[in-house]
This record gives C-alpha cells, structure tokens and sequence, in this order.
C-alpha cells in the first residue's frame, strides 16, 4: 500500500515538472530576419491595435515580457521603447509603461472625410446624429451659400467618435435637396464628403478651412464629455465648392466643427 502511494506521488511530481518545464508559446521567431525587440514591438502594437490593450492599460512590466517570451529585460525594454516614440505608449517612474490615448490627426490639405482619415491610422470612427432635417438660412449661413436669407436648407449635426470616445461636433449646412439625399444614407458610418461624391454625384472642388479657439458652450460640452467652458479646437469651413460649376453646396459654419483637446 504504501509502496503504490509512493510510486503515485512520483508519477504526479514528474507529470508536474513536465508541465512547468514546458516551453511557454510566444509570438516571437529567433533567428528571423527581424530583430526580437522589433517582432516583440509589433506584437505589442497589434494588441494595443486590436483593443487587447485599451487607452491608458497598464502593459506588462520589462520583467513580465521577458518572461513570457524567453528573453532578455533589454530586449523587453527596446521594444517598449519604440512603442514610446511611435507615440503609443508613455512611461510612469515607478509604475510602468501604459497605452496612450489615440492621436486624432486629420489633414487639410485634401477634402479627406474625417472616418477615411481616421481608418488610415488604424482606428475606428463612427457619428452619433444629434440633428437631421429642415431648416431656413439665417443671415450668415445664406451668405456663405450665397442664398437669399430664409432659403430652405437641410441641417446635420453629429457627434464624432473614435474607438466610441467622442472626439468632435460636427454641424453642416446643405441645400434642402442634397440634404434630404444625404438624410437617406448612412451619415453613422459614412463620411458626408464620401457620400456627397459617391452617392449624390457631385465632383468635390475646394474648401477653405479657418482654424481657432473657442470655449465650449455647456450643451457642446456635455456632447464631448468636457466642462463647459473647456479649451475646443475649431476648423470653421465657410464654403464647400461643387468643382463643376464652382456653385457652393455646402457650409459648415464658426463654432461648428469642434476638436476636443487631449491632456
């Protein structure tokens, strides 16, 4: 009896060596031509990419990395380096390293709508429609689209989102016909420069963009999830232009266009 229990603890202490002896699985290939920190450093990008890794997780310290993958704190520490000066992490003394909060970049230069640009680094943009139907100009507004005061028009008002953090209010103007096409279309996933050139036909010219300051009033404020008051970045576009005939078809007037800023 006592022979059969010792035989049955030897037989459980190898089958429990052999489990923790066994080599853990990782994402990394030695002897590739990409370096270990480099393999290391993409598969870390593509977990914060993928949401594995949220805006400001804490990733694995240099200790845990190396572990996980069989290699050396400085290779862990080379990698967690570029992930830093590729802007997507930040480093705490003392406390580790941590994912850092989508940048969100979008260019002037070209009339690129804000989901194209947004999906060209990676991330997900998405709108929450606040507004959406019939209005008449006001001065301002009809000077810009060149139309007599009152003149119908199709107003839009949106809250953009990116990785489902609002990031921008966007408020437009539009003829009472184009709006009413564009109302038809898909204005949460869709960009309106996307759908006004694939959609409705109409061959996109220029548009001038102002750039400024402004504090945000309170119902803005609660859209963007900022104290009222709070530091927005704001791109006033007075005319979007038809390159056709030049006719302008479009208006997204001050305090309309609206970044929320990033600590």
């Amino acid at each position: 009896m006592a022979h059969r229990l010792l035989h049955r603890l030897r037989v459980l202490d190898m089958t429990e060596t052999d489990q923790t002896t066994q080599p853990r699985r990782s994402g990394l290939t030695p002897g590739a031509p990409a370096p270990l920190y480099q393999q290391l450093s993409d598969l870390l990008r593509e977990r914060i990419k993928s949401g594995i890794y949220g805006p400001l997780d804490r990733l694995p310290s240099e200790h845990e990395l190396a572990r996980e993958h069989s290699i050396s704190r400085i290779t862990a520490r080379q990698a967690l380096g570029e992930l830093e000066r590729n802007g997507l992490v930040f480093r705490l003394q003392g406390r580790g390293s941590f994912v850092a909060r989508p940048t969100v970049v979008q260019g002037l230069a070209q009339l690129t709508g804000f989901a194209e640009a947004m999906s060209a680094q990676g991330l997900e943009a998405v709108s929450r429609v606040l507004r959406l139907g019939p209005t008449r100009a006001a001065t301002d507004v009809a000077e810009r689209l060149r139309v007599p005061p009152g003149t119908p028009l199709f107003e839009i008002r949106r809250v953009r989102l990116v990785n489902d953090s609002p990031v921008s209010f966007d408020h437009s103007y539009f003829p009472a016909d184009l709006g009413r096409r564009l109302a038809r279309e898909d204005l949460v996933r869709r960009d309106v420069f996307w759908l006004l050139e694939n959609v409705c036909g109409v061959r996109l010219g220029a548009a001038d963009h102002q750039i400024g300051a402004v504090a945000a009033e309170e119902d803005i404020a609660l859209q963007l999830g900022v104290p009222a008051g709070a530091p927005l970045l704001l791109i006033d576009i007075p005319a979007i232009l038809n390159s056709t005939d030049n006719r302008h078809i479009g208006t997204r007037p001050a305090n309309t266009l609206l970044f929320k800023l990033f600590d």
